[in-house]
């Protein structure tokens, strides 16, 4: 990182967002919405919701699907105008890979 990767940067920036996302809590359709100023929750935490926590399976499975979307995006990307672009979502996809390959084999060796 200290040799200011962009690619690198960018993979993993992009694939920390998707991380929190993925353990943000669903959203519950079904229950009513209160709309009263009054009857809000009060006090300092009151709309905070206890994040899900990601097994080590599907943080992997994130961060293949980050991989798998800028290789595919790459692949689109066919015109002659677009080919640092292409390279650069490439160069990101290779980091990430990377990381689950040393992951895999940290796991494997346990």
């Amino acid at each position: 990182m200290r040799a200011r990767d962009r690619a690198a940067v960018s993979a993993l920036r992009g694939t920390l967002s998707a991380l929190d996302n993925a353990e943000a809590v669903p959203v519950d359709e079904t229950a009513p919405r209160v709309t009263a100023l009054e009857a809000s929750p009060v006090g300092a935490g009151a709309t905070e919701a206890v994040r899900r926590e990601l097994s080590e399976r599907e943080m992997v499975d994130v961060v293949r699907a980050e991989a798998a979307e800028r290789l595919a995006a790459a692949a689109q990307l066919t015109a002659p105008a677009h080919a640092d672009r292409a390279e650069r979502l490439r160069a990101e996809a290779a980091v990430l890979l990377g990381f689950l390959d040393g992951a895999e084999d940290t796991a494997e060796s346990a």
